[in-house]
């Protein structure tokens, strides 16, 4: 019984475990359980699949470099500026530590962008928690929150001139009900709500960034490291 290849269409002889045209590696079904997504190679390797994952070796990679890429990419880093290289390099170097640990014939960029996601969330949420407990430490415990509070007021002014430089555009009418809403936000921003609402926003994008560029991280380590592998001649 013959099968067609999913990326080429070309004819494939069942039990064969790659396309005679294009490599891809086929999924071959067979009444013995061996437990595992894929298919068995004479020399006994396991071809799975390039579009699925194996979560357990992917998780224990993403935790792996999710912990130290998250410290790399926080507010408190002395490198912190490389945020988003840091988030990149650790996806990249994720796919490719799974894929040394499964040994797949290849891997689709799809694949390798869930992988990523995956780093990007763990990252993401331990770079939130890095900078949320940095700013606690800092304010309540090292007693720093007057000079906190003062680089806050620096940039809610600098920010109220640039409304104020608009609103010099705008009719006498319209600049009125304008200078109104910024004083009502300035009030805003310089409340202990308003700060902490903001600096929590803040946080959040930059973990957004980092899910973000791990994805494309993923993307990039599949295509780099998981290229198709052509069964021998």
């Amino acid at each position: 019984m013959e099968i067609t290849c999913a990326r080429c269409h070309q004819a494939v002889e069942a039990g064969v475990c790659y396309c005679p045209g294009c490599g891809l590696p086929q999924l071959v079904y067979s009444t013995e359980g061996t437990g595992d997504q894929g298919q068995a190679e004479p020399g006994g390797a396991v071809v799975r699949d390039a579009g699925s994952v194996n979560w357990k070796p992917a998780i224990r990679a993403a935790l792996m470099l999710a912990v130290p890429a998250a410290v790399l990419s926080s507010f408190y880093s002395p490198v912190g500026i490389l945020a988003l290289f840091w988030m990149a390099a650790a996806a990249i170097w994720t796919v490719s530590l799974y894929m040394r640990s499964e040994r797949p014939a290849w891997i689709t960029i799809g694949a390798g962008v869930r992988i990523g996601l995956v780093t990007g969330l763990l990252a993401g949420w331990l770079a939130f928690g890095v900078n949320g407990g940095g700013l606690l430490l800092d304010r309540y415990i090292f007693h720093h929150s007057s000079q906190i509070d003062a680089s806050w007021k620096v940039e809610v002014d600098a920010t109220q001139q640039m409304s104020q430089q608009f609103s010099a555009w705008m009719d006498s009418a319209d600049a009125a009900q304008a200078e109104t809403m910024q004083k009502q936000m300035e009030a805003w921003w310089l409340s202990p709500e308003g700060h902490a609402g903001m600096q929590t926003l803040n946080f959040a994008m930059s973990s957004l960034f980092l899910v973000f560029y791990a994805m494309a991280g993923g993307a990039l380590g599949a295509r780099m490291v998981g290229r198709p592998r052509r069964p021998p001649m």
